[in-house]
């Protein structure tokens, strides 16, 4: 476990600045497959001047069931602490909630999660400030921070609550309407390897990739809306309703730049299902998850929420795997705290992506 974190850990630095995505015109698997020549055997990260990993360390996945959010967000740290700490090192943390919009609570990191990972940090040592930052896909961070009671957190801990939009972008190219080459702007703080990123996420279904999670919570972060440019929503510009859609293409892109969590922290306690991220309706899970490997983690949340359903058919997942940003062979990922199959749903799914994948909508 403790190489996985390491490796894992220098991932942002070794990616930062690697643009691979311009050079492919095709989203599939055969797009995200590395070439022969990358497929050497060898046991040390790759070169500057390779794109792939061999492979993904096993990963370890902490699950705890339980009727209050705050100590089972709490509990499922502890089952991982040893590692946790020491991923964290020296470094400043930035903690990444999600909000999507400023004014529904139940498509929002609810505040207790949060609580619950600041509980954490300074119970085990950890004083130095620490950012908590979002940029909402509608509505301004601040607005939300006030909006779900988050402005008390700078009064209970050693916090600062920041526009995420304020802060420094650079540019990045993603794919556009008919494979075009679209430039965008992306926060240069998510790409800083002496930043920490733990991503406070929700566990909800997407009207675009099926499920969200943690990876998506920072990925989709990054891009900047301001002076009315809006970068997230190129992201999601094209092929909005197939499994193939350019957005995992692009989501896959930004992460193997490095915008990329090192901690994935998953509230669900009550989840979201039917038309999300915004629109779904409320199902009792009472659940939380976390990770040091956040691609294992979402490849169990997403078990978790469709428990017949294999992660891999989620493109952005499968390619990350293939590219070996982390684990995504669910054989290969160790639950601890609880048993996968006693967490299992049905989750009804939003009525596009249930066509896409010929889920039941109901």
């Amino acid at each position: 476990m403790a190489n996985q974190v390491m490796k894992k850990f220098d991932r942002r630095s070794l990616l930062k600045g690697l643009g691979i995505g311009a050079a492919y015109m095709a989203v599939g698997k055969q797009a995200f497959a590395p070439k022969s020549a990358y497929a050497s055997a060898r046991s040390t990260l790759p070169k500057q001047d390779e794109l792939f990993f061999k492979q993904a360390e096993p990963a370890t996945v902490a699950i705890k069931k339980g009727n209050d959010r705050r100590e089972i967000v709490r509990a499922v740290l502890d089952n991982i602490k040893d590692d946790i700490i020491k991923s964290i090192g020296n470094k400043k943390i930035l903690l990444k909630p999600n909000f999507v919009t400023t004014n529904r609570p139940l498509c929002a990191t609810h505040i207790d999660e949060c609580r619950a990972i600041l509980d954490f940090l300074k119970d085990n040592g950890y004083d130095q400030q620490i950012t908590m930052g979002e940029s909402p896909s509608g509505g301004s961070a601040m607005n939300g921070f006030q909006y779900y009671g988050y402005t008390s957190l700078e009064k209970e801990y050693n916090v600062k609550l920041i526009e995420l939009n304020d802060t420094p972008s650079v540019p990045r190219f993603i794919m556009g309407r008919e494979n075009s080459i679209v430039p965008i702007r992306v926060m240069s703080m998510f790409m800083d390897p002496d930043l920490y990123v733990i991503s406070a996420a929700k566990m909800k279904t997407h009207d675009r990739a099926l499920t969200t999670l943690s990876l998506k919570n920072v990925i989709m972060a990054a891009p900047v809306i301001i002076r009315g440019e809006n970068s997230k929503q190129k992201m999601h510009q094209t092929q909005t309703q197939t499994p193939s859609s350019i957005l995992h293409f692009n989501l896959f892109q930004l992460a193997t730049q490095g915008i990329y969590p090192d901690l994935g922290v998953v509230d669900a306690f009550e989840s979201m299902e039917g038309d999300g991220p915004i629109n779904g309706t409320p199902i009792d899970t009472k659940l939380a998850m976390a990770s040091l490997d956040p691609l294992a983690l979402d490849c169990i949340g997403t078990k978790m929420m469709l428990k017949d359903f294999n992660p891999m058919r989620i493109g952005y997942l499968e390619a990350l795997t293939y590219a070996g940003m982390g684990q995504g062979d669910l054989s290969k990922i160790k639950v601890i705290g609880e048993k996968l199959e006693d967490c299992q749903f049905n989750f009804k799914p939003h009525k596009f992506m249930a066509q896409c994948y010929g889920l039941e909508y109901s």
